[in-house]
């Protein structure tokens, strides 16, 4: 959101590609994913490299928390509040059908996480990204989505803080780089 303090330019205006996006995805009843961050008061979960802001006072997506919930344009219909120490815990909390919160420890969705085993009980083989802050999470969850061998999509207008070499270097590693309007596309023809 724009007033959040751990704002990340460009996301607050790609909310809504992501929600269209989202609504597509449940319209189909397809899987949706939405793996979120949570820091502990006492730092004791954060990384290295926030770890200190966070032992000092500075509240970021702190557990039970607005901050913590997935933003409102993204939620869907039914949603009920995130449960933290469940998530904490390794849970995936279903949020609506088809569709579950997961906790990830780092900027990767599958570093300490069962997100691989989850998707591949399900029988996902491809996975399309959108989300906030390219640099960090998207593009760490798509290489380690890449080395699991997972089929790659990224949905390169709903996602903040992209940038060409960016989508060069996904490119090169078989990622299959495309709209909303694609993804649109490819979803009513299911």
């Amino acid at each position: 959101m724009p007033d959040a303090p751990a704002r990340i330019d460009g996301t607050y205006e790609v909310l809504p590609r992501m929600a269209s996006v989202l609504e597509a995805y449940r319209a189909r009843e397809l899987p949706i994913i939405h793996a979120v961050r949570l820091y502990k008061e006492d730092g004791s979960n954060v990384d290295l490299c926030r770890r200190e802001a966070i032992e000092q006072g500075l509240r970021v997506v702190a557990p039970n928390t607005e901050g913590a919930e997935l933003v409102r344009d993204i939620r869907p219909a039914q949603y009920a509040s995130l449960h933290a120490e469940r998530l904490l815990n390794g849970e995936f909390q279903p949020v609506g059908r088809s569709e579950w919160a997961m906790y990830k420890p780092r900027w990767g969705a599958f570093y300490g996480t069962d997100l691989e085993r989850f998707l591949r009980d399900r029988g996902v083989d491809t996975i399309v990204f959108i989300g906030c802050n390219y640099p960090n999470c998207p593009r760490t969850s798509i290489y380690e989505a890449s080395e699991r061998d997972f089929r790659i999509v990224m949905v390169s207008d709903a996602m903040s803080q992209v940038y060409e070499q960016g989508i060069r270097e996904m490119r090169n590693i078989g990622v299959h780089v495309c709209t909303v309007w694609d993804v649109m596309e490819a979803v009513r023809s299911l």
